[in-house]
């Protein structure tokens, strides 16, 4: 994960000269709020400047940039003609759907948690090896998955898995299944986002916070499905109103919870993996998915990258004004596509790259994490980007992990059966759906929406799980953990939309990915930290989230003000 030794040049991201045709700046890492929020394209074809091969050099706006970058440059305007195409709004809802199965499998496990406990006996601290399980191999899924296959396969391995749940009769064998499911569904938020900021027209960049509206609709979807099975049927209390020990922890013949008497989880877990089917057909089967033309740029694959935008065209119905010769055009003898010394193909250097042995293209690859560290400004970025995911993954994964348990046994405690509190589970996150609109219309404000918006929401968060461990009633547990989820909602929807934008596009993969590595092995740690204080107090989990968040918070407010709200190609 180290930046490249390697002598090879990096590329400069910076603020470039505005254009004097279009008044647009082309914005880097260390561009300001009020720079992106110009309104960079309309909605119809009209609107949006020609790609004429005739003067493209002469182009102001081409000026100072890389070929690379002025070949992006040409993708954009293209893309930007489209508006929101068909083929964008099945991109959008799509790549919603690979969000929405992380979070359905993610709320699932605590919900089924309590029932999985009671059927097999194993102890508190135990409790949170699942949680875990999932987040090792969502990390393990981060790392493996490429681009277009992930898109196209993570769905199937998270599925086919998630079926084979409810087959165990012990716990290790649903620790081994969870992380195979994890595996599956791991690739999926960073490659999905990415891909949807790449093929959105830029004056819809904001529909990249709002995609993070499925998540809390993936929640809500597991809390109905968990409060329709686990209450009606699971082992419930035996004789002495009590609930059922696990059958390996009473003597023989004793009443226990059998697995027959507890199918309600089994039944919840089945139901989540039928609808990954569901998804993985639409993906795979009803939808041509193309790669973006980007990243095939940066890859050297040209060609390709002119097919693809000649199928996005033809699926939206339109023409396509892009062709190799528009991207050939653009190639002087002052752009240069190596270093003049040794000849060696730099970063996004295109075709050039495919012709270098293995050790100059591993070198080439490592550029990209060298840049992430070119200077004072970026390395800052990288690493208090690092620390919000970290401390963010570390409080939402006990929130969501622990939450559903903690307020089980809150609710238990004041008489509130485990149906009513199943059906408050649906109440509470459905809170986050506002949550995630209000992130994403604070997106879009000029200079406050991102930097106050992620600032306020993950300080609120942090609070809201301090409040809750004080208090124990009906309507304080459930204002609390819908306020909880509320602001969890927005801080996330907003952090996953600002991401990928604040980092130039041939690192934009890469810049993301580190940072949900980070998080997710944040994740895997916390549940286990988490698990051995409640042992001790019911309310530590929530103390040791909020802090977590807490931290986040500090993080993005020692953040380098100009990166909030830039973006770059």
């Amino acid at each position: 994960m180290g930046a490249a030794t390697s002598s090879i040049p990096s590329a400069s991201y910076q603020l470039l000269p505005q254009s004097r045709t279009s008044g647009r700046s082309i914005c880097h890492p260390m561009a300001t709020d009020k720079d992106l929020d110009v309104n960079i394209a309309g909605d119809s074809p009209e609107e949006a400047r020609p790609n004429s091969q005739d003067g493209l050099n002469d182009d102001p706006e081409m000026e100072g940039l890389t070929l690379y970058e002025k070949k992006a440059l040409l993708v954009d305007r293209e893309l930007d003609s489209h508006g929101m195409g068909k083929y964008q709004w099945y991109i959008f809802f799509l790549c919603g759907f690979g969000y929405l199965i992380d979070l359905l499998y993610a709320q699932a496990f605590s919900l089924v948690e309590p029932a999985i406990q009671q059927e097999f006996g194993f102890g508190d601290k135990e409790s949170g090896n699942i949680f875990s399980s999932f987040s090792a191999g969502l990390t393990a899924g981060a790392f493996v998955w490429g681009r277009q296959y992930a898109f196209n396969l993570t769905v199937l391995i998270s599925s086919v898995f998630g079926l084979c749940l409810a087959a165990p009769n012990n716990y290790s064998g649903i620790l081994v299944l969870t992380a195979f499911v994890g595996f599956g569904v791991g690739g999926n938020i960073p490659i999905d986002t990415t891909i949807c900021l790449e093929f959105l027209p830029q004056n819809r960049r904001f529909l990249l916070a709002l995609l993070s509206v499925f998540q809390p609709l993936g929640v809500v979807i597991a809390c109905g499905i968990a409060y329709g099975f686990i209450p009606f049927y699971s082992c419930g209390n035996g004789s002495d109103g009590k609930p059922l020990l696990a059958c390996n922890n009473v003597a023989l013949g004793a009443p226990c919870c059998t697995k027959s008497s507890n199918f309600g989880w089994r039944y919840t877990l089945l139901c989540i993996g039928a609808i990954c089917i569901v998804v993985f057909f639409l993906r795979f089967v009803v939808f041509n998915f193309q790669e973006s033309p980007k990243f095939l740029l940066y890859r050297g694959r040209d060609d390709k990258a002119v097919e693809v935008l000649q199928k996005i065209a033809k699926f939206n119905g339109r023409g396509c004004s892009v062709t190799l010769e528009s991207f050939e055009a653009l190639s002087t003898e002052e752009t240069s596509t190596a270093t003049p010394d040794t000849d060696t193909a730099i970063l996004d250097g295109g075709a050039k790259q495919l012709k270098q042995s293995w050790g100059t293209k591993f070198k080439i690859e490592m550029q990209r994490y060298k840049i992430l560290f070119e200077n004072f400004t970026m390395a800052r970025l990288t690493l208090l980007v690092w620390i919000t995911y970290a401390f963010d993954y570390w409080g939402f994964s006990i929130a969501g992990s622990f939450l559903p348990k903690i307020l089980l046994l809150k609710n238990s405690a004041i008489d509130i059966s485990v149906a009513q509190t199943y059906r408050n589970f649906v109440i509470i996150y459905i809170c986050g759906v506002p949550g995630v609109i209000l992130g994403a219309l604070m997106y879009g404000i000029p200079r406050i929406g991102r930097k106050w918006a992620m600032i306020g929401s993950s300080a609120l968060m942090g609070i809201s799980l301090f409040l809750f461990a004080t208090v124990n009633t009906e309507a304080s547990n459930i204002g609390l953990n819908a306020m909880e989820y509320f602001f969890q909602s927005m801080f996330n929807a907003v952090l996953y939309g600002w991401t990928p934008e604040v980092f130039p596009a041939p690192i934009r993969g890469t810049a993301a990915g580190v940072a949900s590595f980070w998080g997710r092995l944040f994740s895997i740690i916390s549940p286990l930290i988490a698990a051995d204080l409640l042992v001790k107090s019911l309310n530590a989990p929530l103390y040791l989230a909020g802090g977590g968040v807490l931290i986040s918070t500090i993080a993005l407010l020692l953040m380098p003000y100009k990166s909030l709200g830039a973006q770059s190609y």
